[in-house]
């Protein structure tokens, strides 16, 4: 088992930052491919980046290109979403996940999921 701790989301003005964390606990953190996802009101949960094992591949979906950055720290066991020049578009839940496999886009091939924390960009 692998238990997701998301924090870092909140209300921020369009064209703001935030920073999202994902505390891993359980299995080997280092064993796994991590995932971020969203989920809007009224929307199903897409994908939003992922990063393999190693941090050595990130994977983006073309909405958050150039804005979002994914990254790792094996030894802190945590995985990070910077979210830069955010828009109102980007509101959101967003879930972290893990993967011990190496097909990232998709949400049914995690297998252990975070609860989630809301992200709000005001216009």
């Amino acid at each position: 088992q692998v238990q997701l701790v998301e924090s870092g989301g909140g209300l921020v003005q369009a064209g703001g930052s935030l920073r999202l964390s994902c505390a891993a606990s359980g299995r080997t953190f280092s064993g796994y491919a991590m995932g971020w996802f969203r989920q809007a009101p009224g929307k199903e949960r897409e994908f939003v980046a992922a990063i393999n094992w190693s941090g050595g591949s990130t994977y983006y979906a073309g909405s958050v290109k150039g804005r979002f950055t994914i990254s790792r720290d094996n030894a802190k066991n945590t995985v990070y979403l910077q979210m830069n020049s955010l828009k109102p578009e980007d509101t959101a839940v967003y879930y972290c996940a893990a993967n011990a496999g190496t097909d990232y886009y998709f949400s049914r091939r995690y297998e252990y999921w975070g609860q989630g924390t809301q992200v709000t960009v005001s216009s």
